[in-house]
């Protein structure tokens, strides 16, 4: 298994992850608001790409012979911000990290998360930023065990 740039060659491979992703949120979303529509496979891949061109993004890929196993997209969330109530330094932004199913708990996940806080770094980001679904509690064991901690918190209620 390596770690490798992203190719448009692997744009297919880019997308049977995303709505694997996508079909597992949707099974474990209680309220059933995640849904996978016939447009999501192509109409979130363009909306990634777009923020990836926008926003200094990179995409890296864990690549196992012709296979793609695994990806992290980022982005560089912000240049400094300062307002009169908030001051927070140069952010990235993860938008998804996803290993396959069957090669998860291997090290895949954090080898591509060192690697898009290395180039975090190499940008000049502070920090790092995810969002996690609530109800996905595997991710949120894999990112505190990866030194991440909760800053924010959505809360919602059904009425």
């Amino acid at each position: 298994m390596e770690i490798i740039d992203y190719s448009s060659q692997y744009d297919n491979h880019i997308k049977d992850l995303l709505v694997e992703l996508q079909k597992y949120i949707v099974e474990i979303d209680k309220e059933k608001y995640n849904i996978l529509t016939n447009e999501y496979r192509e109409k979130y891949f363009e909306k990634i790409m777009d923020e990836v061109n926008q926003y200094e993004g990179k995409i890296f890929l864990a690549k196992e012979e012709e296979s793609i196993i695994g990806l992290i997209i980022g982005v560089i969330n912000n240049e400094d911000e300062k307002t009169y109530d908030f001051s927070a330094p140069k952010r990235g932004r993860v938008i998804e990290l996803i290993v396959s199913n069957k090669y998860r708990s291997n090290g895949i996940g954090k080898q591509l998360l060192n690697k898009m806080e290395s180039y975090f770094k190499e940008v000049g980001c502070k920090g790092v930023l995810i969002d996690v679904f609530a109800y996905n509690e595997n991710a949120q064991r894999f990112y505190y065990k990866n030194g991440y901690f909760n800053r924010n918190i959505e809360i919602m209620k059904k009425i």
